[in-house]
Formats: structure tokens, sequence, C-alpha cells
């Protein structure tokens, strides 16, 4: 393969942004869209000079691509991706990758047997944050044994703000039916990846959940989660869509220090000795271990997250590279983890992990078949700017 022809799959906001830098990248051209939408469709053609087809399944089992991006509504990603592996195209996807647990699994064994009769089968996600400097150089003190041991974990990320407009903008948006959740299944999926990323899956969670709280939605809106982790270590994670400024802070305290990141910057201030040897051998009734300070700047970004990850997936494709920044099959961990917040929320009950996906899966089934809630206004737009989207 000496290019890779790219099909994109739903040219709303998010496709038609990947659509308008997806042929500037080494290696890739944007070939073919797929939209329910004629005018979506004449618009992506005439801009790009791409064919175009009134569905995923007819642009996927057309001979114009090698790979598609789909870009469409959370519920349609694990059937288009399987639609796919079966005829060998490679596989990026937005996130979620699923929205349970148990259907991002079944792709997940799709994708498996797929690769037995295509060889080289690539599924990737759109995990972009994975390519942010700052968060690169946390997955690397983290994984180098810098911190140590964790003890305990807290992100506060409440920069993820929408409007009612926001909500307003698609009938499907915010509605178990139509998306299966909220902050922690649009906005926060980025960051439960991450979180994983950094210090693995807790064991068990319980959850403050807000629904509605800020907006008219009948999914959540705001999220207060604590956990603990098989070594004993806890974990609080908070997250919201209603407040605004808001904050973006990650605390990680390991044994040998703590970890800060806000901003651009990362604080790790590095205990000159293991604290769980001095808090147990110090002969000091009210010592204190000794710390050294680093303050770390990471470079800026020198390729947007998006088109970070797209060049990432067509250099695999290529040989240019041999590991991708975000496999989709590791899309499950987060989604499992933001499952379990949610379910601890609604039910009022701790979760342990792994979750039981069947029951979740049963859970908002009946969210779905109970649900009288009606928008006041739905509005539709086509896409807009998104300058003022990510957190």
């Amino acid at each position: 393969m000496q290019e890779v022809r790219l099909g994109i799959i739903g040219g709303g906001n998010m496709g038609s942004a990947h659509a308008d830098y997806a042929s500037k990248i080494d290696g890739c051209r944007f070939a073919a869209v797929a939209d329910a939408k004629q005018e979506v469709r004449d618009t992506l053609a005439e801009k790009h000079g791409v064919k175009t087809f009134d569905s995923g399944e007819a642009l996927v089992d057309s001979d114009e691509i090698d790979a598609v991006l789909i870009a469409t509504p959370h519920y349609t990603h694990p059937p288009l991706s399987k639609r796919a592996f079966e005829r060998g195209i490679h596989v990026l996807t937005e996130k979620p990758v699923a929205v349970t647990a148990k259907a991002a699994a079944e792709t997940d064994d799709a994708y498996e047997a797929a690769k037995a009769k295509h060889p080289g089968l690539i599924y990737a996600a759109m995990f972009n944050q994975r390519t942010i400097p700052t968060w690169r150089r946390v997955k690397q003190l983290c994984g180098d044994g810098s911190i140590g041991e964790l003890i305990r974990v807290q992100w506060t990320i409440t920069t993820w703000f929408r409007s009612q407009a926001y909500y307003n903008s698609g009938g499907w948006r915010a509605t178990w039916e139509g998306e299966g959740g909220g902050v922690l299944l649009n906005q926060c999926p980025h960051n439960l990846d991450l979180f994983q990323w950094f210090v693995g899956m807790p064991n068990k969670l319980w959850t403050i959940a807000g629904i509605g709280k800020y907006h008219d939605i009948e999914v959540e809106d705001d999220i207060t989660t604590m956990m603990t982790f098989d070594n004993g270590a806890t974990g609080t994670f908070i997250t919201s869509t209603g407040q605004t400024p808001g904050i973006n802070r990650l605390e990680i305290v390991g044994e040998n220090g703590t970890l800060i990141a806000e901003g651009d910057e990362i604080i790790f201030r590095e205990a000159d000795e293991n604290i769980r040897d001095f808090t147990m051998n110090s002969k000091e009734q009210f010592g204190n271990v000794a710390v050294t300070e680093h303050r770390i700047k990471p470079p800026k970004e020198a390729v947007p997250q998006h088109q970070a990850i797209i060049a990432n997936f067509v250099d695999v494709l290529l040989g240019r590279d041999d590991k991708l920044v975000a496999p989709a099959t590791e899309g499950i961990r987060g989604l499992e983890l933001g499952n379990a917040m949610l379910m601890a929320g609604l039910t009022g009950q701790p979760v342990e992990l792994p979750t039981d996906r069947e029951a979740y899966d049963r859970m908002l089934q009946d969210l779905i078949a109970k649900s009288t809630f009606q928008k006041a206004e739905v509005t539709d737009e086509g896409p807009t700017s998104l300058a003022g989207s990510f957190a």
C-alpha cells in the first residue's frame, strides 16, 4: 500500500473537522464520505472532491477505501466497526468505542476473529489526548517507577462546560436512547482513558451522580466518584458540564512523591526517600520526608491532537510505525470505568470492577424503555466550530 484511501462515516461536527485535514497527512487521501443527509454529502463532496454514500454500510461495502474513520452517534460505533472488519477495512473509531463495556468486548472479539481472515487488520481509537505532551510525560513518570506504588489519585476535570444550546443541537444528544449517557460517555472518555492509562483500574467505587443537574437533559451532567484499588490506594474523580470556569487538576501521590498536573505544567515533588519506609522506620515523632521539587514544562504540541492520531494510524498502515498511540481494544477499560461510575450513581450502591456487564446492559435498556423525556427544543444547524470544545 502506497497511500491510505480514507473514508469518513458521519459528516457532523467531528467528521467535517477530520475531513478538513485528512488529505494533508502524508500518505493519506480522503477518498469518500457517508452521511444520511444529502446536504451534508453535497457540501463535503464540493469542498473535498470525494465520492459520497448515503450510509456507512454502503461506503464500507464499496471498493473506494482502505480504512474508515467512524464519527457517528455512539451506538453505531460497534456495528459499523464490525462491518468494516468483515471486509478487511481498517478502522479508526471516534470515542467512545461503544456505549457499554459489553458491546466493546463483543467488538473486540469480532476484531480478533477478523484478523484471522485479514492479517494486519488495524483497529484504533480517537483518544487524541494521549498525544498531549503533558499527559505523555505523566504516563512516563507513572510507568518508569518515578512515582512508585500508588497511594492516592485525584482528578477534578470540570472544563467540559456545555450550554443548553449544545444539548439542543441534536435530538439524539443527552438521551438514554440516542447517546446512552452524558458527560461520562461524551466528554470524559478522554479523561477516563487517561486515568486508567496512568494508574490502572480501581476495584470498587461509589458515585454521586447529578442527572440533568444543570441542563434540561435526562442523563448525567455532574459526577463525583470515590474509589479504591487492589493495593489499598484511594481515588476520586470529579467531572461536570455545568461548571465554568472549570478546573483541570490531576494529583497522583505515590510512595516516591507527589505529582500535580495543571495547565501546561507538571510539578513533581520527589521524596528523597521512600515515604512508606520513612513512615515506619523514622525515630522522629514530628519528622517529615525531605523533597526535591521538579517543575516540568513539556514542549507545546506541534501537531493538533486529532491529526496526530490519524497520522499515527496511517503510519502504522504504511509500515512507517509499529505501534498505535491508541489501540481501540484498550477503549474498553475507560468505558467500563465510566459504566461503573454511572451504575453506582444511579443505583446508590457501590460497584465492583470488573463490572457485571449484563447487569449494566439491562439497566440501560430499562432506562430507555421507561424514558418519557422530551426535549423542549431541538435545533439542527449542521457542523459548527469546535474551537472551544476541548478541555
